[in-house]
């Protein structure tokens, strides 16, 4: 948490305000949150570049400046907080940006996971990611091919952000009950059919998950109404929207794990 609806979310709603301005100074707040180039080196490349673009990749913030890439993963409590320059730093934030217009952008992360990076060249982070599961790339018959080459338990291969970039725990369980699919099958055993129920599944969910402001389970993410359409995830005992079993939890891969054990039989 965040995942690709809720960053996608937090970027589109960024975009408006954010295009045209300038970064005008730095104040990093917590040494480690930045990855990388050094602390002096990021003051000294991000001051006066125009913000072009705000976009996602995967799970990540993509913010295009002139020359640069301000790439953030907002991991488990990562936010990014438009306001006003004269507002005093929180306790939390831990990078804020000085803004042309009076504004500042501050990255506040409560658990300290986030992480950002100033690159020239965006790919050398995303090299490792698999194809996004709304672009072009992502077809039924690529992720066919794709699950029928591997021999792994379905659920932690989608969660697999090499294989496909995007995918966690809500959407995963919510995308594996609509096709119909256990947690636990074999990728290789998966039939045409399967995957290309499993591949409008996923779509279905996270162009839902988009429209709906993503899901808001905790005191991290707000403003997202996803979880009020849930079908199994967080459901654990209340009955299946399909059939009425109640909704089984189980751990798979360390991950807690939402399915009905009737829709969604292990083959």
């Amino acid at each position: 948490m965040p995942e690709l609806p809720e960053v996608e979310t937090i970027a589109r709603k960024l975009k408006p305000d954010l295009v045209g301005r300038r970064i005008l100074s730095a104040n990093l707040r917590w040494r480690r949150t930045l990855a990388s180039p050094s602390p002096v080196k990021f003051r000294e490349q991000i001051a006066h570049q125009k913000i072009l673009d705000v976009g996602r990749r995967a799970k990540f913030l993509n913010i295009q400046l002139s020359d640069f890439n301000l790439l953030i993963h907002l991991r488990m409590s990562g936010d990014l907080l438009l306001r006003d320059v004269a507002h005093k730093p929180e306790k939390h934030d831990r990078l804020v940006l000085k803004l042309s217009g009076n504004r500042s952008l501050a990255f506040n992360d409560t658990r300290k996971f986030g992480r950002v990076w100033l690159t020239a060249d965006p790919d050398e982070l995303f090299t490792h990611l698999g194809p996004e599961p709304l672009g072009r790339e992502f077809t039924p018959q690529w992720l066919y091919e794709s699950l029928r080459k591997k021999r792994r338990m379905l659920k932690p291969l989608l969660l697999d952000q090499s294989f496909l970039a995007g995918l966690g725990n809500i959407y995963t369980d919510e995308s594996l009950n609509i096709a119909k699919l256990h947690p636990l099958s074999a990728s290789d055993s998966i039939t045409w059919k399967q995957a290309e129920a499993l591949h409008e599944a996923i779509r279905q969910v996270l162009r839902e998950g988009i429209r709906r402001n993503g899901a808001s389970i905790d005191w991290v993410y707000r403003g997202g109404e996803f979880q009020n359409y849930f079908r199994v995830y967080d459901r654990e005992g209340k009955p299946c929207m399909n059939c009425g079993t109640p909704i089984e939890r189980i751990v798979v891969g360390q991950r807690s794990t939402h399915y009905c054990p009737k829709c969604q039989r292990v083959k």
